[in-house]
């Protein structure tokens, strides 16, 4: 019987299946890449970093080989001229753009292998248009003030977030959406909710993401509110991978990864499945589980897992100590059960014995140190 908990620091955690869903395969990858269309219309809130945009994207199709077309006149969306592009790119459109016929060649357009690129308010868009809602991925709910938050790097295989770090920090404008699509989508990177004020998603908020739509490609990314993102090397050539993608010229897998078991999601309701055994307990603010007072632990009863993946993030002091144990029977109310008949992944960055220090299964297995360190951030805050 599988059971987990954690001792001490902060915890989310996934139990999941390690494999991608058997969805619709990726679609045919196409001729390289020369021409893209950028459609910047706007029928509501329009961002003054949309000529920004235009002119980045200009520069990198100077810089590597394609021609860009800019354009606010949906009078474009015909099927002999979207036939043209590889990929059309939504830079900041909002409200209603296209009209019913511009719609229906759009949707050709993309049944024909066509590529589609949002960037930011393009999730701002079409709410009367199903389809292209799907094709997005999410619509826009809301957003707090611009501020600096970190991003949590999924998928670094993918051509468009390949160069950047496992955490990445940068200021924008976060949006919030109305559903979270990790159950449709390819998810390329998140947002840590305890790295910002005004996350709305529950602690599980992904901002960057692909899947294969309608016959063709979309890549998305929630990025790209302010100016400055546009004069960003690490935004744009994060750009220039998505166009790529949405393309065709890089292949991608942007299926979604299925079998994931949420155990908690930084909610009330999730944390009431788990149980507290012993003395201290957890507080929960902003999504986050912190723990407090004596050597109790927190528990998962629900569901036993004999074969699984766990995905843990935590962060604590850099001399605490704390841990994840796993493959005990049910403790009831004694905290030490899991310690006698069980296995702790130990968190515990000032041990020098590498049997008990982060990573090590206590006392019986050391880590993969390299891959470890290469994962982690250091001691402290985040």
């Amino acid at each position: 019987m599988g059971s987990l908990l954690a001792l001490t620091g902060a915890l989310t955690a996934q139990a999941h299946v390690p494999e991608r869903a058997t969805t619709e395969a990726p679609a045919p990858v196409a001729a390289p890449l020369t021409d893209v269309l950028v459609f910047s219309k706007t029928a509501g809130y329009r961002h003054d970093a949309i000529p920004a945009g235009i002119a980045a994207i200009e520069r990198l199709g100077a810089d590597n080989g394609f021609t860009v077309t800019a354009t606010e006149d949906a009078g474009a969306f015909t099927p002999d001229n979207l036939a043209r592009y590889q990929a059309v790119v939504w830079l900041s459109t909002t409200g209603d753009v296209l009209d019913d016929a511009q719609q229906a060649a759009f949707e050709g357009y993309m049944a024909d292998g066509g590529g589609y690129v949002g960037i930011h308010a393009a999730a701002d868009t079409e709410y009367d248009w199903p389809w292209y809602g799907s094709l997005v991925g999410a619509w826009f709910a809301s957003h707090p003030a611009t501020q600096q938050a970190t991003l949590v790097v999924e998928d670094r295989s993918n051509d468009s977030t390949s160069h950047l770090p496992e955490r990445w920090t940068r200021t924008d404008e976060w949006y919030d959406y109305r559903a979270n699509p990790r159950e449709n989508v390819g998810v390329l990177a998140s947002l840590d909710e305890s790295s910002y004020s005004g996350g709305a998603m529950g602690g599980d908020h992904p901002i960057t993401w692909c899947h294969d739509y309608g016959g063709g490609r979309s890549w998305y990314t929630g990025l790209g509110h302010t100016v400055e993102s546009y004069a960003d090397p690490a935004f744009t050539t994060m750009l220039l991978g998505g166009i790529r993608i949405a393309s065709g010229a890089r292949a991608a897998d942007c299926r979604p990864e299925s079998g994931y078991t949420p155990l908690f999601d930084g909610t009330q309701a999730s944390l009431d499945a788990w149980r507290q055994a012993g003395p201290g307990g957890f507080t929960l603010e902003d999504g986050t589980l912190t723990s407090f007072g004596g050597m109790g632990l927190l528990w998962y009863p629900v569901t036993p897992f004999s074969d699984y993946s766990l995905k843990v993030d935590w962060m604590m002091p850099g001399d605490d100590n704390g841990g994840v144990f796993i493959g005990f029977p049910d403790p009831g109310d004694d905290p030490w059960a899991p310690v006698d008949a069980g296995h702790e992944i130990q968190i515990d960055a000032s041990d020098a014995d590498p049997s008990r220090t982060t990573g090590s299964v206590y006392s019986f297995a050391a880590p993969d140190a390299a891959a470890r360190d290469a994962a982690l951030n250091p001691p402290g805050p985040l």
